[in-house]
């Protein structure tokens, strides 16, 4: 079958699931459907044809990658699934589809594909993959629950012996604990988790847990990869991670996260990129997910784990006979030296711009108020177009050289010990448990690596520099210190780590133009003027016209004034809140101004509000239909990260209020060192960077107002600069096609 006789069929597949399920057909979702068909049938996929020199250069695989904005109301999902589903199946291949948020993968999940599967002619089955430390370690799980007193010996392993604790303290609930009430809390709940999985009442997956556990004690029993031994492991038939794993191995649709894509390149985890089609959706947060994921840091601070891991290290690789462990002392002590040194050069250099008002001396310990010791940031300091001081060079030259010669060590001992479990199955427990304990903290040794690689980087002529960066932080009564790293332009990253591999994609979301181009998310997603990339726009088949209003109050102060603006913007609020009938969401740029406007409540609005901050998210929106399904008038106080992925259809979110327009925080390092660099190459980083991002979060956030064909809903924004300077105007232009009405005209009912 030809590529376009395999688009073609693809197509009428999706028309026939289309009117099999009786929905109403859609152009702009055809059109989308369309593209994805083309798109998946013009990639070659495979190894190319090779001769005894190699691949042949005439039959250089095709790639074919789309970027399809999709606007609100499109389906967008059954228009990417089902012609990339039936051209998979007629490939002989699958799918990946990828989202940004839980909240997508688990309608994909339990409604989506489930429907699709009951709806295609040809059967498929598909899965969900997560990270391996989203699920538990059933080995480190038994030996937590069974506490200090396990019986085996194995006092590297006991509570008391936990490197962690410290860091555990204070739980993310605010309160401080002793180490003694720590302990007898931690082995009650791996207790209690232990009894859930052995009856069958939890399969392991941290997702499914009643209430998130404590960030630290979850990490002690989470199944990591520098920890597990798979099948060597005498739990591996009971292992939550692989189980989930194995469901992997016959599905034609596997659904991912971003995160875990590129966390997974080069390996086998998922399958491989170059024989497989992949669908990116909520694609404009893949330029930040790159960022975080190829990130770096290391703690400068705590470095009790150095002699810990080369204790452990040293008597496992004793006892097997591994000479590589004779020098890891020796490794050690140096690499705990020159961490040091370097903590001291770093507080010698730039301590001024990291020191807090109250901040002791280096070394020094904090004094917090009794019952107190949440953990607060103190001071960052950016390394200026990322050029380090002449005398932190080479001592991070030698660190990233102990580091990796530690590495090397370890590697032969964890080597070592998978052969002597497969050589001694009897004893295969106790092996696990060592191999557990050393991988658990070689992750500390990776990140050391690492970051001082990237510290050390050097850009080539004419490309951005790594953003780098120290942090002094409170932890406790305790202060750490951490350096930082990180990639400046994602696009280099992503072309280099991603599209590398990719043959056959498609990226979609709502909001991937600015300013009526798509020029800025290609360029950050890395393929502007790759010649196998197409765009394409499909509009919503809302009549936003009809259906919204567009409420711009500008005669309040300018928002460069905090205190000012937020004091009249909170007064502007408070008035339009009266007459809300139904369900209304807010929307704030920080905790400061959601604080003052909810102090700023009188009774009467008080009892309508449900503030983020104050409740888990899916407890305040189940609160919240329940009121507005009851008839009553209720209002949801939200931060940024409630600006997009909230679906709030019909009465649920009839007014949406935008306190003040979403700039990025500016004080994010790596926006920083990639306005410093832009700046110093004769560019403009606000026109070029700072307006196109606020134009996408800004559609992003004006998209919770309408989200049905039915939908009626009034949108206000308090900040003047959308009608007063010459980017809003360009902001405005980029937003749904709502009609304007001021102020005064809303209060007479226009």
């Amino acid at each position: 079958m030809s590529k376009v006789e395999m688009a073609r069929a693809a197509l009428q597949v999706f028309d026939e699931v289309v009117a099999g399920i009786g929905l109403r057909a859609r152009a702009g979702q055809r059109l989308m459907a369309e593209q994805v068909a083309q798109t998946f049938s013009e990639a070659d996929l495979g190894k190319p044809p090779e001769d005894e020199d190699g691949p042949i250069e005439a039959l250089e695989p095709q790639r074919s990658i789309a970027v399809i904005q999709a606007g609100t109301g499109v389906g967008k999902s059954l228009a990417y699934s089902v012609p990339a589903i039936a051209l998979a199946l007629a490939r002989n291949t699958r799918v990946m589809i990828s989202t940004a948020t839980v909240a997508l993968q688990e309608q994909l999940v339990a409604k989506d594909l489930p429907a699709l599967a009951n709806s295609l002619p040809q059967p498929f089955r598909f899965a969900l993959a997560k990270g391996r430390g989203r699920y538990v370690c059933k080995l480190k799980l038994d030996r937590w629950a069974q506490g200090a007193d396990a019986g085996d010996g194995d006092a590297a392993w006991d509570a008391e012996d936990d490197l962690f604790a410290e860091e555990a303290r204070p739980t993310s609930a605010g309160r401080s604990l002793s180490l003694a009430q720590e302990q007898v809390e931690r082995q009650t709940f791996y207790q209690d988790l232990q009894r859930q999985l052995d009856r069958g009442r939890w399969d392991g997956d941290r997702d499914q847990l009643e209430q998130p556990p404590e960030g630290a004690w979850w990490a002690a029993v989470a199944a990591e990869g520098s920890s597990c031994t798979a099948r060597h492991c005498p739990a591996y038939d009971q292992c939550s991670y692989y189980a989930a794993r194995k469901s992997l191995i016959g599905a034609q649709v596997i659904v991912v996260n971003h995160d875990l894509l590129l966390s997974s390149l080069g390996s086998r985890m998922l399958p491989e990129l170059d024989n497989c089609l992949l669908v990116l959706d909520e694609a404009h947060h893949l330029p930040g997910i790159a960022l975080d994921q190829f990130a770096s840091s290391m703690d400068l601070s705590r470095l009790k784990w150095i002699d810990k891991l080369a204790s452990q290290a040293v008597r496992t690789g004793g006892q097997l006979a591994v000479s590589e462990v004779a020098g890891i002392p020796q490794i050690a002590a140096r690499l705990r030296q020159l961490m040091q040194e370097l903590a001291r050069l770093v507080m010698h250099h730039h301590g001024s711009a990291l020191r807090g008002e109250d901040t002791p001396a280096w070394g020094g310990r904090r004094a917090a108020p009794a019952g107190t010791g949440q953990a607060s940031q103190s001071g960052r300091y950016r390394v200026p177009r990322g050029q380090l001081h002449p005398e932190l060079i080479e001592p991070l030259a030698q660190l990233s050289l102990q580091a990796q010669e530690f590495l090397d060590a370890l590697r032969a001992v964890s080597q070592a010990l998978k052969a002597e479990i497969k050589a001694q199955p009897d004893e295969a427990r106790r092996l696990s448990q060592q191999y557990a304990q050393l991988g658990t903290l070689a992750p500390r040794l990776e990140a050391v690596a690492s970051t001082t690689q990237l510290l050390l980087q050097e850009p080539d002529e004419g490309t951005a520099p790594s953003a780098k960066w120290f942090t002094l932080v409170t932890q406790g009564d305790y202060l750490v210190l951490q350096a930082h790293a990180s990639p400046t332009l994602p696009g280099a990253t992503l072309r280099h780590q991603l599209w590398n591999a990719v043959r056959g994609a498609v990226l979609t979301s709502a909001t991937l133009t600015s300013l009526g181009r798509f020029d800025f998310f290609l360029k950050e997603v890395g393929l502007f003027g790759d010649p196998c990339t197409l765009a394409l726009e499909v509009q919503s088949p809302f009549d936003f016209a009809r259906q919204g209003r567009l409420v711009l109050v500008d005669d309040l102060p300018d928002p460069k004034e905090v205190t000012a603006y937020n004091a009249a913007m909170v007064q502007a609020l408070l008035r339009d809140l009266k007459r809300v009938e139904h369900g209304a969401l807010v929307l704030f740029t920080s905790r400061a101004q959601l604080r003052l406007a909810e102090e700023s409540l009188p009774d009467e609005l008080r009892e309508i509000v449900l503030a983020q901050t104050a409740l888990p998210r899916w407890q305040l929106l189940s609160r919240h239909r329940e009121r507005v399904a009851a008839g009553q008038p209720s209002v949801i106080f939200g931060m940024q990260s409630f600006g997009e992925g909230l679906d709030l259809p019909g009465q649920l979110c009839e007014d949406l209020f935008i306190t003040k327009l979403p700039f990025a925080p500016p004080d994010d390092p790596v926006g920083e060192s990639r306005a410093e660099w832009l700046r110093q190459v004769g560019r403009d980083p606000f026109t070029e960077l700072v307006v196109p991002a606020t134009a996408i979060r800004l559609a992003q956030w004006v998209g919770r107002a309408i989200r049905t064909e039915e939908d009626e809903a009034h949108v206000t924004c308090y900040d003047r600069r959308l009608t007063r300077t010459s980017y809003g105007q360009r902001l405005l232009q980029g937003l749904p096609p709502f009609t304007r009405v001021t102020p005064a005209e809303l209060a007479r009912g226009g």
